[in-house]
């Protein structure tokens, strides 16, 4: 049966639109807070975070309005990183926590994301009860006014997740004498992620630390770098962080302005980890975008790098299931498992740099850990219908697979934020790999069209 409200990440849509409204957030917080208040005989609570965004004030209190409705205590963490959030949720003990963000997208947008006691986010199942119970009678699920929850600020929030932060590199690494560029996207890391690197010793030069509610990933963090890009260059940094709007995600600039995605980190941590003898189940768990250049670089190690489905939900379950501790994508969620239960930039780019300072090594030199083959993406868009079943389409894309044999590969797939499709094809013949994708994209826009 198809989901109303939830989609690959939780709620998303444009803020004060259909599923992003006061109206749904507060059926969310009684439908959850209900589902995770059941029994116990013990007071329930839920841990609320935001992002920067200007309606982050308005689903905030519809979200606290429905929660203590149904007879939860809500602890408010206001603007904090979702990893944050998910420790947080463990930390104080909580039945549920919340964010709402919209991770990378503009400031229009928000979004609901839910994690369940251990910090990891909601099974499709559970948000399925949700959803039923959001579509209920709302009386059923309210408490007698005797049982009403109550809701408070948590004031320590930012340095309980600054002292995690800390806690997740040896106590003997420090970051002296290194010069730090990091670019926060206006977004919930703005306060928490300079103060990490400062404590640990760095020089750091601050940049998209002024949000004013709509300007979050706006020219600025891990989708936008060119800004910090340029600002590594005139500061002669030895390294720039970009995070997104809810810093979860990182992607790093050398010294001498290149930027490093999530695979080269992946590369990066996997090694180091293999060398100290971190690394459990023997590889990595990555997603069908991450370049192959990726896989056979692991796999020269003797290691294996399983593949999921995009989205670091995926990531994060196949991790829990067969015993993985480092896993990610391509975009810069790099999930951490011995220290962090989804995405965390801060904590990943952390990780890059004790490698940095235990090597002696530029970050040009140890970012570049494999030549990525050359890899091509495309977004086609879309209104209507689906595309990928149209016999034009599928004729094209059997004959780009034909094209590209075994030495290439072709990912083809909904987004599932945005109405596109994605076609990404990559191989070690750059020119086939963009015939490839050209006449697959063009196969899928005139497909569209149709359904228009």
């Amino acid at each position: 049966m198809a989901r109303r409200y939830f989609g690959t990440d939780g709620i998303r849509g444009l803020a004060n639109r259909a599923p992003m409204t006061s109206e749904v957030a507060l059926k969310v917080g009684m439908a959850a807070g209900k589902l995770f208040s059941n029994g116990g005989g013990r007071a329930h609570r839920v841990v609320i975070g935001k992002d920067t965004r200007l309606s982050g004030y308005m689903i905030e209190s519809a979200l606290m309005s429905g929660f203590t409705s149904v007879g939860m205590d809500v602890f408010l963490l206001g603007p904090m990183p979702t990893p944050a959030v998910a420790m947080l949720t463990r930390s104080l003990r909580a039945d549920l926590g919340v964010m709402i963000s919209a991770s990378h997208n503009p400031y229009e947008d928000n979004g609901i994301k839910l994690f369940d006691p251990e910090g990891y986010k909601l099974s499709d199942d559970a948000e399925k009860q949700i959803e039923a119970l959001m579509d209920k009678d709302s009386s059923d699920l309210l408490v007698p006014s005797d049982k009403i929850g109550r809701a408070k600020r948590i004031d320590s929030a930012q340095e309980r997740y600054i002292e995690f932060a800390k806690r997740t590199l040896p106590q003997n690494i420090r970051f002296n004498g290194m010069r730090v560029v990091v670019d926060c996207a206006n977004g919930a890391g703005y306060q928490v992620a300079p103060d990490v690197l400062w404590e640990l010793g760095a020089e750091v030069i601050k940049m998209g630390v002024e949000p004013n509610g709509r300007n979050i990933n706006d020219k600025c963090g891990s989708t936008e770098p060119a800004a910090l890009v340029a600002k590594v260059r005139e500061m002669r940094a030895d390294i720039g962080i970009a995070l997104d709007g809810d810093a979860d995600r990182v992607v790093i600039v050398d010294e001498k302005g290149t930027i490093v995605d999530g695979d080269q980190i992946m590369a990066v941590i996997g090694e180091n980890w293999h060398q100290s003898g971190k690394l459990a189940a023997g590889g990595v768990v990555a997603t069908v975008m991450s370049n192959l250049g990726l896989e056979r670089y692991f796999n020269g190690l003797g290691l294996t790098m399983v593949r999921t489905p995009v989205g670091d939900r995926y990531v994060v379950e196949h991790m829990r299931k067969h015993g993985f501790n480092v896993g990610g994508e391509q975009s810069g969620h790099i999930v951490l498992s011995d220290f962090v239960t989804t995405g965390d930039g801060l904590v990943a780019a952390l990780q890059v740099l004790s490698v940095v300072v235990a090597t002696g090594r530029p970050v040009s030199e140890v970012c570049r850990r494999f030549e990525a083959l050359p890899q091509l993406l495309q977004n086609i868009p879309y209104a209507n219908g689906a595309p990928l079943e149209h016999d034009a389409v599928r004729s094209a894309i059997d004959a780009g697979k034909a094209r590209l044999g075994r030495s290439g590969r072709l990912v083809i797939r909904p987004s599932g934020t945005e109405p596109v499709i994605r076609v990404m094809a990559e191989g070690d013949d750059q020119a086939i790999v963009h015939q490839v994708v050209g006449e697959i994209a063009e196969a899928v826009r005139k497909a569209a069209q149709t359904h228009a």
